[in-house]
Parts: structure tokens; sequence; C-alpha cells
């Protein structure tokens, strides 16, 4: 079976918080104790600093409060009065925050918002991450539709490392449609695969049991570099690493 048939399967899915000091003066040192107490001890902090503006941090509780509420009124006039008015640093920081506290539909509708932006280019390795976030939650019909969303994509950059990164996520998530699938896009945008790439498609897929892919893969990766033996570098690697 061919790498481009065995991909057709899959296609018919439808679309530290803030902290208060006290002071203590300590008898007979003359020296000043700052002791700080944690007010928020049951709230999952926000990474506050270079991350996110302060703008952006009231942008992320306002669109969870608005989205605990399940009021899409309210989810609306959030994102008009909160998000929209975001520069562009602020938009994908209140994006990686959601993402990191796997607030994973509410990203993807801050995701989805974001592609809308004039400034908007599609990249590689920000659908990775996302795949990794929402497959590593379980949202695998999600997953598959951030992967549709990047295939349509008008201009999709041949960013090698971005691709490989991705397809180590499908191979670990075992989601082997997506991996060929991905495999032949990254071919259809000008990226052809390195050996870092077969190492993960032909390792991966085999660790897996999917060894007719592989097989089929093994193919294209002799076509390229004439022998396999690349395969055992990374094995080889590791094992120096450890001694």
């Amino acid at each position: 079976m061919s790498v481009a048939a065995k991909s057709s399967s899959w296609l018919s899915i439808k679309l530290k918080p803030r902290q208060i000091p006290t002071e203590k003066q300590e008898r007979g040192t003359g020296m000043l104790v700052i002791k700080m107490r944690d007010r928020s001890k049951n709230r999952k902090p926000l990474q506050r600093g270079r991350n996110l503006s302060i703008e952006a941090i009231q942008a992320v509780q306002a669109l969870k409060r608005a989205h605990l509420q399940n009021y899409s009124h309210s989810l609306n006039q959030v994102f008009e009065s909160k998000f929209r008015r975001l520069l562009k640093f602020d938009m994908m920081a209140v994006l990686r925050e959601l993402l990191r506290q796997n607030q994973c539909l509410l990203a993807l509708k801050v995701f989805e918002d974001i592609q809308k932006e004039y400034w908007y280019k599609p990249q590689v390795s920000l659908y990775a991450e996302m795949i990794q976030v929402f497959a590593s939650n379980g949202l695998f019909e999600h997953v598959e539709l951030l992967y549709l969303y990047m295939k349509r994509e008008n201009f999709l950059e041949p960013e090698i490392e971005e691709f490989n990164a991705l397809l180590k996520n499908l191979v670990n998530f075992r989601l082997t449609g997506l991996v060929i699938d991905c495999y032949n896009l990254m071919k259809a945008v000008g990226c052809e695969p390195n050996r870092p790439s077969f190492r993960i498609l032909i390792n991966g897929l085999e660790a897996i049991g999917e060894v007719d892919s592989s097989a089929v893969i093994r193919q294209d990766a002799l076509k390229y570099y004439g022998d396999l033996e690349f395969l055992e570098e990374e094995e080889e690697e590791e094992i120096a690493a450890k001694r």
C-alpha cells in the first residue's frame, strides 16, 4: 500500500501570585527580616514577568471566568473588550498561558481568533506545541481538527526542525494516520525530510507496531541516502551519553 493511501482513512473527520511582605525586626541583631505570605495557595499561578503583561494576565483571567459561565455572549464580550485590544506579543502570551494551564478548548478559541489577525503567520512549531498539549489531555478529535487547520494554511514555512518536532509528537501518541499524512505534507510544502526525520518515522513506527508503514518510508530513505546506517546513530549517541 502506498504512503498516500495509508493517510486517506482519517480524512473523513469533520471538521508567583502577588505576595504581601510583612516586616519583623529581630531582637538584638538589628537585622530586618522580610517574610512573604502567600494569599492564594489554592490558585495555579500565572507566569508573570517577561511572558505576561498585566493586560495579558487580566485577559487570561477574564476569558477563564467567561468560559466557566458557559455563556457565549459573555465570552464574546471578553474577546472584544480584553483580548482583541492586546498587542501581538500579548495575544500569543495569552494563548501559551492557556496551553500551559491545559485550558485546551479556550486556547482553541483564542487561536482561532488570532488566525484572523492581519499579522498572523502559520508556524509549524506552534501547531506542534498545541497538538502535544491537546493529545496529552486526550482531545484527539481536536488534534485532528488542529492538523486540518495546519494543512489548509496557505503559506506554511518548510521548517524541518519544527516538522520533526510535530512528527515526534504524532508518533508518541500513536496517531499513525496523521504521521503518514504529515510526512507527505512536509514534502508537499518543499520541506525535504532529513536523517532525524527518517529516524523518527522509521524507528517510531516500528516501535508502535506499524511495520508496513515503516517499510514504505524505509524505501524512501534508501532513495535519499543509499543506506540506513544513520538509523542507529541516535541510539548510539544516547548510550554514549549515559556512560
